[in-house]
């Protein structure tokens, strides 16, 4: 590999440059609906100073990872079972895939009608659109796991708490945390659905609230809010990952990796 193209598959600054020629684009194109980015960062600033933004992320983000932690976990305990039973994975699968399939918008007015007006029903809508993605990576993981590790678990006697902890769960681990990484974006998603539902703070509100008053500035900023922050989670995502899967060289190259593949390339 030439210096130019490792310096290129290596430089933290390579992923910024579309954004950044977008944003310049942006900022030179004459819209007269949408506001300039320098109107955007004056609104941001404007609501910055007053505490107002600051609130309404707080609140967006206690919703999210409320409804990420409810959802993932109820998905990954569905995976595993299911994975690992084919009488439960016979009783349950069908009825999950039905539900799946069902629109968050659709949803709203059951609801309503369930939990009211209040924080259960947001956490609700972005729990269960978490808990899907989680359990599909989960259950597909269990099942590429390879036969013969759970044969040779079964030959040395593995007790059920080993298997699931020594094979099981370390074997569908790449898999489980790639639906980790895509519930996080489901979960910002499933919140604009859910924060609209009779909501007085969060950036769904503060969105609605700037859409009434036609201040499209405001509306962009929260757009570029749920951006940002679905970014910082795959940031988070991809070191929980380079974390729990060292183990894996297919996600953490190490110095003998790097090695080798240095000699390789020679």
């Amino acid at each position: 590999m030439s210096p130019l193209r490792r310096a290129l598959a290596r430089s933290p600054l390579v992923p910024w440059i579309i954004p950044v020629v977008a944003v310049v684009l942006w900022q030179l194109i004459d819209t007269e609906y949408l506001p300039k980015p320098t109107e955007v960062a004056e609104a941001g600033y404007r609501l910055l100073l007053s505490g107002e933004l600051a609130e309404h992320v707080w609140v967006s983000t206690q919703r999210a990872f409320t409804g990420f932690l409810i959802g993932g976990i109820i998905g990954l305990v569905l995976g595993l079972v299911n994975g690992t039973s084919r009488i439960l994975a016979n009783l349950l699968d069908t009825s999950i895939q039905m539900i799946r399939t069902v629109p968050h918008l659709a949803l709203i007015p059951v609801v309503i009608v369930a939990f009211g007006l209040g924080e259960e029903g947001k956490v609700f809508l972005v729990a269960l659109g978490v808990a899907f993605p989680v359990y599909l990576n989960t259950y597909n993981g269990i099942k590429n796991i390879d036969p013969a590790l759970i044969e040779m678990a079964q030959v040395y006697r593995f007790s059920p708490r080993d298997l699931y902890l020594r094979v099981i769960i370390p074997g569908a681990m790449p898999s489980i945390l790639v639906g980790v990484r895509y519930a996080l974006g489901i979960m910002w998603m499933s919140l604009i659905v859910a924060e609209t539902i009779g909501s007085d703070a969060g950036i769904g509100y503060l969105a609605n609230r700037a859409r009434d008053f036609v201040q499209m500035d405001i509306v962009v900023l929260c757009i570029l809010l749920y951006a940002i922050l679905g970014k910082l989670s795959d940031v988070v995502a991809v070191l929980l990952e380079q974390r729990l899967l060292r183990w894996n060289p297919a996600f953490v190259r190490t110095p003998s990796t790097r090695r080798t593949t240095k000699e390789t390339s020679r």
